[in-house]
Formats: structure tokens, sequence, C-alpha cells
């Protein structure tokens, strides 16, 4: 049996790095860490580790892409917000 795959995001929220995993189609809270800083961003290290907390590890030969947005949607003025993204899938018991 293959384990299922989930996309791992990463962003600044309040001024701090936070890492979560979007879990669709549950009222369920989403798994995150907060990083606690803006900077530096963190390392690829510490966000394996962090998935780790949160009971995932990132899929075989997934990379991490990163994705440029705006604060507000359709104002070319607005701040830049960068997204980052993986695939990761559950741990043993982590999620069913």
């Amino acid at each position: 049996m293959t384990a299922q795959t989930y996309t791992a995001q990463m962003s600044v929220s309040k001024g701090q790095w936070r890492l979560y995993v979007v879990l669709l189609n549950t009222t369920d809270p989403w798994p995150e860490f907060g990083f606690d800083r803006a900077l530096p961003v963190p390392t690829f290290t510490e966000r394996t580790e962090a998935l780790s907390v949160l009971g995932f590890a990132p899929v075989p030969g997934a990379t991490w892409a990163w994705t440029e947005d705006s604060e507000t949607h359709g104002d070319p003025a607005s701040p830049v917000v960068l997204i980052a993204s993986t695939q990761v899938r559950s741990r043993t018991g982590a999620i069913a």
C-alpha cells in the first residue's frame, strides 16, 4: 500500500515563518509548526525536523518550490509574500 501524500507549505505570518500540512476534505485543524522568527529563513534541515515533529516526512526526491504571491490580491503595489511547498507523507501512526 502506498502512503498518502500531502502538500506541506511554509510562509511568513505575523512576522514569523510557519510550516503547515494541508489537509483537504476535513474540518480538522491543519498540523502547524511555528519557527518564532522572520530571519533567517528556516533551513532545509529545520524544515525536515519540523515536519517530523508534526508526524510527516518529505516524499523521497521531493524538492521545495518557492512561489511569489501578493499580500493583497490584485494589488501590484502590495508587499510580496513567499510561499514554499513540498510533498510529504505521514509517518507511521501520524494520520490515517
